[in-house]
């Protein structure tokens, strides 16, 4: 098998995976169980026997180590499923070869332009070939483009058994972009000491550090009657639900705020006259700051149901992840491999936060510690989401390199 990551990325991008935050099933679409089989097929084909699809949609599989020395088992992660915020469904990726700078038009929808004004790091891609969407649906760089590195990567190190490396494994995930991708991983089964996920953005970057992250449920009950018969009756659910997103703190927001700064988002409301829910999800990079903000949320609850003495209210903070920088200091290794292999591939290491999760948040906290490494996508769960191939061949070439430096540095 001779294929280019960027023939991966083509084969893998066309394939629908979308996920859906509805289902409560494993995975939560069958059809990301479509693209976990031809992964495996061609693992098998690559010659790494145990890779299989699993029940719950997960892939594993393994690169046997050739080395002598005792060397920690590190594990590439990506997962497999489309972001629901865009459609995902008959995806025609764009290929622009040998860009030559400006904006980017879309064919199938030309009222929408990747800008230059908007993505800067065109600016680094002059003279790449750029994959875009026609305009109609996502592209699923994020993270098909993690999945082509890992797989170009293990052909790679297949191909050429000069290169010294440890037992590496290979995990696959679906579910990732509804906060489920390591719900039913068998971490026993992976046996890997250090995990990476190829599923961060720009060429060099490494994180360490993400969000933590809640998400909380409000339930409001209110007083329904007749609107006839309301006078100094009804309290309308719908309207108390409203008056609660309109207290919101307006610089506490993700259009708002950057960098280190937290966040209040609310990401749903239904209701009734008598009844409405909201669904928010809280983001900070402390937990002190998440506890801050929940208290906040529930002060402006309290507040706006002292005026509907007749209604009621039930809020609910779930857990979703937790800042893996807590972890990943425990074990400063883990990064500073990383950081030598961007820097080996021919990139300077850029190390940052992520203002969003990855697998990896979570997986460094069920014991597999795991930083994230860029995957090369850009404007990711949009139709304006783009993908140069020769920063996809400089994560393949990271991957090969962070291999590398385990075993020497063992």
């Amino acid at each position: 098998m001779t294929d280019t990551v960027l023939d991966r990325f083509l084969r893998y991008a066309v394939i629908d995976t979308q996920s859906d935050p509805a289902s409560s099933t494993q995975p939560t679409t069958e059809k990301q169980k479509d693209l976990g089989r031809v992964l495996v097929d061609e693992l098998l084909k690559l010659g790494l026997a145990d890779a299989h699809l699993d029940e719950h949609g997960y892939v594993y599989a393994t690169i046997p180590g050739n080395s002598d020395k005792a060397v920690p088992v590190i594990c590439f992660c990506s997962h497999m499923d489309t972001a629901p915020d865009f459609s995902g469904t008959d995806v025609k990726p764009q290929i622009i070869r040998n860009y030559a700078g400006g904006d980017i038009r879309l064919a199938g929808d030309p009222s929408r332009v990747i800008r230059v004004s908007e993505h800067p790091e065109l600016n680094n891609q002059i003279g790449n070939d750029i994959v875009t969407t026609d305009g109609t649906t996502l592209l699923g760089a994020d993270d098909k483009a993690g999945l082509a590195e890992i797989m170009t990567a293990a052909q790679f190190l297949v191909d050429n058994p000069a290169i010294r490396h440890g037992t590496i494994k290979i995990l696959f995930t679906p579910d990732e972009e509804v906060g489920r991708g390591v719900n039913k991983v068998d971490l026993r089964k992976l046996g890997a000491d250090f995990a990476y996920t190829m599923d961060g953005e720009t060429a060099g970057h490494i994180e360490d550090e993400t969000f933590s992250a809640d998400g909380v449920e409000i339930a409001v009950s209110g007083v329904a009657i007749h609107p006839g018969f309301a006078k100094d009756r009804m309290e309308n659910a719908i309207k108390i639900a409203g008056a609660i997103i309109d207290r919101l703190p307006k610089e506490m927001a993700p259009e708002t705020t950057e960098g280190k700064q937290g966040f209040i988002h609310p990401t749903g409301v239904t209701g009734s006259m008598e009844k409405a829910s909201l669904s928010l999800i809280i983001r900070d990079f402390t937990d002190k700051g998440l506890v801050e903000k929940e208290a906040m949320l529930e002060a402006i609850v309290k507040a706006v149901m002292a005026g509907y003495p007749g209604s009621t209210y039930h809020f609910q903070v779930k857990e979703q992840y937790r800042n893996m920088k807590v972890v990943l200091d425990r074990h400063p290794e883990i990064v500073d491999n990383a950081i030598e292999a961007v820097r080996r591939a021919g990139m300077t290491p850029v190390r940052g936060s992520i203002r969003g999760g990855t697998d990896g948040s979570r997986l460094s906290f069920m014991g597999l510690p795991c930083p994230n490494i860029f995957a090369g996508g850009h404007a990711f769960h949009s139709p304006l989401e783009w993908v140069s191939s020769q920063d996809m061949e400089k994560a393949v070439k990271t991957i090969v390199e962070l291999a590398r430096v385990w075993e020497e540095r063992a």
